[in-house]
């Protein structure tokens, strides 16, 4: 029977910050004995194994690209060298693989190949947020991004504060980054004053920012986080 290789699951920093600052010495020495990888983005990819681990040659390493635009029928051929015994990384852009990523597709490949998948301790946006949100860690949801229609957006803020009240469950969520001012000024407005909100923005990084307030305290001070990563938590008692 042939050996197969296994996937390493390889967390990356959230953005300019000392990898050995945020990442277990378990990611620098998988990335010193791993060639190939399956990456968001071939530049900053190399960046971060270089951050990690400047010895690594860059000549040595074989990228494979998945992204919005690769096809399905591309995913068997990047799995191939597991499927030859060799090791593989898979790494996301930011924070950890296969959650709020792509790559969520090539692990469940992966398993159902028979591959042994290896999750590896790093930093999760999403985890830290509602870590630090003193909201309930117990039951909480993360839902993506909000729709983009006014109306949609509107209807999917109330949805989700109405969950949290109903179920006692944090409710969070994200939006892209430079539209993150418009959306503080839509919860500010669309939610209860006594719901609690959670902006934990930069996470990890010299900027970060988190603070949970109520909507009404909230609505007493003025926060610009224009085009900066941030999650968004609300739970209303």
């Amino acid at each position: 029977m042939k050996l197969l290789g296994k996937l390493y699951l390889i967390p990356t920093t959230m953005g300019e910050s000392d990898p050995m600052d945020v990442l277990p010495q378990t990611v620098r020495r998988t990335i010193e004995i791993i060639d190939h990888y399956i990456v968001e983005n071939d530049k900053t990819a190399r960046k971060s194994i270089k951050a990690v681990y400047p010895e690594k040659k860059q000549s040595e390493l074989i990228l494979f690209t998945l992204n919005k635009r690769t096809e399905p029928s591309e995913h068997l051929d990047f799995i191939k060298p597991l499927l030859e015994g060799k090791n593989m990384g898979l790494m996301s852009e930011a924070g950890c693989p296969g959650v709020a990523d792509p790559g969520a597709v090539i692990v469940k490949l992966a398993h159902e190949k028979g591959i042994q998948v290896v999750p590896l301790v790093g930093p999760s946006s999403i985890l830290l947020a509602m870590m630090a949100s003193g909201m309930n860690g117990q039951s909480f949801t993360f839902n993506g991004y909000l729709p983009i229609d006014k109306d949609e957006k509107k209807s999917a803020i109330r949805h989700f504060e109405k969950l949290s009240h109903d179920k006692n469950q944090s409710q969070l969520f994200i939006e892209t980054p430079y539209r993150n001012n418009k959306l503080i000024e839509d919860l500010l407005q669309i939610l209860n004053p006594s719901t609690h909100l959670c902006i934990a923005t930069d996470i990890t990084l010299p900027t970060e920012f988190i603070k949970t307030l109520k909507v009404s305290d909230w609505k007493k001070l003025k926060i610009d986080i224009d085009k900066r990563p941030t999650i968004f938590i609300i739970h209303k008692m």
